[in-house]
């Protein structure tokens, strides 16, 4: 067969040169019947038809067609090679070579193909929505420069599916408390919730996927969703055109806000920097259908939104043992508790930064959540000394090498170090830290420096400054203008009869 440029030389030859067929034969080597055929059929660029062969396949297409649409339903991991399909043919009979058999399984998965760009799940219906009928929430991953490190971050996007405002908002994982917290702070920016939510089937929503629309919702979702009053529509599975706008969202935003990151150090600034990013862009981006701007036509939108009452309280709940160290462990970390609950059950409220501990309807105490992603480092363990403060007073020894009590404030070591040199030491100082128990921290710590201040490191003269810092603070004495000399306004009078009157007296004598 001829190439397409050789083609268009002989026709140029003959039909604009008037060239003979024997002139065209001699310059291009060609037969004349060949150049008569493509001359004759007036083609403009060469076409070769593969003539109709039999195959030994062709009795078994029927088979190996069916074969490969039960494959097809099949998982991954669990379907029949084409050499294995090949080795079941010949089992059947089938003489013809394995090439054959690849040859019909590449055009079959290519008509396939074709199928499904053309009907289907290649063809698409384009969505409208109204003022206020909906939002779109997906997640996504981006990098960013936190406290002199890069990390990895799990970026949460929110956009309303008619004006295209968006928000994005950087947590450190894809968790419920995360989720809750994301589309608490969306709602605030975007100043109000929409009707509807369009999710996919992420793990901190759903908890089974069932068929067609049926989905086993998480209870915690599913509150959220009760608390802002909006009902949640969840897409079907692999199927992210349903909402395709805050997939492009996704994409955007790593050109649009993420390209020129800087350096942050901790969370927060990053957030409140990619706030700030969001609203520029709603500014500067046209609406991708209506004549204005996206910061206009969300000024419009505002009023069909249903503005958020106070904030849901979006912590997920775990209970936990304390152990007999008076410590509880979450994601591998452990955090102290204070010591009357040792040994007894209480309940961990999980937020995105804090970790609440919760026990007979008050909180103990509140720790900062530690979120570490590298594997292989041992967990931390987070002390407050406060919390063994009732340990040390039946235990005063332990003051020695306690753990917790490493992370005392700098005057309560440095008396500490004075007092566990003489005999009964630790004890004294335990008493002195259990005034924390009953007295502002500051004060008591306030009067061990001026303890120190004046040398003498005993717990008498602690109380001593500390009841005189805390009578100061109390008490309100008027101020007394007094003279300068004073003077004596009434004399008193001397008259020694009086001692006769204690003599004559039987009462007085020895």
């Amino acid at each position: 067969m001829i190439d397409m440029e050789l083609l268009s030389v002989i026709r140029r030859w003959h039909c604009r040169d008037h060239l003979p067929i024997r002139e065209i034969e001699r310059r291009t080597g060609l037969s004349r019947n060949t150049i008569r055929k493509y001359l004759r059929a007036q083609s403009i660029e060469p076409r070769f038809q593969v003539p109709e062969r039999p195959s030994r396949l062709d009795p078994f297409a029927d088979r190996l067609r069916g074969w490969l649409v039960l494959e097809a339903a099949r998982s991954r991991k669990n379907r029949r090679t084409a050499r294995r399909l090949h080795e079941d043919l010949v089992a059947l009979g089938y003489d013809g070579s394995y090439g054959r058999v690849a040859a019909f399984i590449r055009q079959w998965k290519h008509e396939q193909r074709q199928a499904r760009q053309t009907t289907g799940r290649g063809v698409f219906v384009p969505l409208c929505f109204q003022p206020g009928e909906a939002f779109q929430f997906d997640w996504g991953e981006d990098w960013a420069v936190i406290a002199g490190h890069r990390v990895k971050l799990q970026v949460a996007h929110t956009k309303l599916s008619f004006s295209r405002a968006f928000i994005l908002r950087a947590y450190p994982l894809q968790t419920h408390e995360m989720l809750f917290d994301a589309l608490t702070e969306a709602f605030r920016v975007l100043g109000g919730v929409p009707r509807r939510g369009i999710f996919d089937n992420m793990k901190t929503a759903v908890d089974r996927i069932g068929s067609g629309k049926a989905r086993q919702v998480n209870l915690r979702f599913m509150a959220l969703a009760s608390h802002y009053l909006f009902e949640a529509t969840f897409c079907n599975p692999a199927a992210g055109w349903e909402k395709g706008q805050i997939e492009k969202t996704v994409q955007d935003a790593r050109r649009q806000i993420w390209q020129d990151l800087p350096a942050f150090p901790d969370l927060g600034a990053l957030n409140a920097w990619l706030e700030a990013r969001c609203l520029d862009c709603w500014e500067r981006l046209q609406h991708a259908e209506l004549p204005h701007s996206v910061s206009e036509v969300h000024a419009s939108e505002r009023p069909y939104l249903m503005i958020p009452g106070r904030p849901f309280d979006g912590f997920v709940e775990q209970t936990k043992r304390v152990s007999p160290t008076c410590l509880i462990q979450f994601e591998g970390n452990r955090y102290s508790v204070p010591a009357s609950f040792a040994n007894r059950p209480v309940s961990l409220r999980v937020y995105p930064d804090k970790l609440r501990i919760i026990a007979e309807g008050q909180v103990l105490c509140v720790h900062d959540r530690i979120i570490t992603r590298s594997h292989g480092v041992p967990g931390r363990t987070v002390y407050d000394w406060r919390h063994y403060l009732a340990v040390i007073q039946r235990k005063p020894g332990a003051l020695r090498n306690g753990a917790p009590f490493t992370e005392l404030p700098a005057a309560f070591r440095t008396l500490q170090d004075q007092l566990l040199r003489r005999p009964g030491g630790d004890r004294e100082m335990a008493e002195i830290l259990a005034l924390v128990l009953q007295h502002d921290e500051q004060a008591v710590l306030c009067a061990v420096e001026l303890a120190l201040e004046d040398g003498v490191a005993t717990k008498t003269h602690v109380l001593n400054t500390l009841h005189r810092l805390i009578d100061a603070k109390r008490t309100v004495v008027p101020r007394l203008d007094a003279p300068q000399a004073l003077v004596l306004e009434h004399e008193p009078c001397a008259d020694t009869g009086r001692y006769d009157i204690l003599r004559r007296d039987s009462r007085h004598a020895s």
